[in-house]
């Protein structure tokens, strides 16, 4: 009697991502959480430094406002998974040639909103709606996160690249070994008795 084993086992040539690119990639997507949920707070009616008026006039809470705060949330988290893509030694939906000027495309994008809300943070209009003290320090710790994923990103982005140029192969599947083990016979009656 055989017993069948597989075991899936990178071709020769595939590079794996370093640890640190890994753990880069998913610190990216625990970056986007705490502003996620501060934006979820928001939509649920909890108090994050808006009066209702505000709520109200500017973002539409309650009523449309609320899908746009939790599908802004949702798309922002789906976006901070992109990364485990560069890293994961499984098949990727996108060739190397595709998926490495998508990320460089991204980082870029990332480096300007980050450099774009550093400007918008800094104006007197951000600040006219939101109530100081408390409230604005938890934004603050809310979305400060944010800012480091531009240069996460870009690590990332530069490994992967890094690792698929030096392979010259791009995107190397991975195959299934398989193997048979003979396993010797449980004791008992005969095989070959008729019963």
């Amino acid at each position: 009697m055989y017993i069948m084993t597989t075991a899936t086992v990178p071709l020769p040539g595939s590079a794996s991502a370093p640890a640190w690119a890994r753990r880069a990639a998913h610190a990216i997507a625990l970056c986007a959480v705490p502003s996620g949920l501060w934006r979820l707070a928001m939509a649920s009616g909890v108090y994050v430094g808006y009066s209702d008026q505000v709520l109200r006039d500017v973002f539409d809470i309650p009523g449309w406002g609320i899908a746009y705060v939790v599908g802004l949330s949702v798309l922002a988290e789906l976006a901070a998974l992109f990364p485990l893509l560069l890293v994961s030694n499984r098949r990727r939906p996108l060739h190397p040639r595709i998926l490495a000027p998508l990320a460089w495309t991204a980082s870029g994008i990332l480096v300007l909103v980050a450099l774009w809300q550093l400007v918008v943070a800094f104006t007197v209009e951000s600040r006219t709606y939101m109530s100081s003290g408390t409230a604005q320090t938890v934004w603050g710790f809310a979305f400060a996160p944010l800012f480091v994923i531009p240069a996460l990103m870009t690590a990332v982005t530069w490994s992967y690249a890094r690792r698929h140029r030096a392979l010259g192969t791009g995107n190397a599947p991975a195959t299934t070994l398989t193997s048979a083990t003979p396993v010797p016979p449980l004791p008992g009656p005969a095989s070959g008795a008729a019963g």
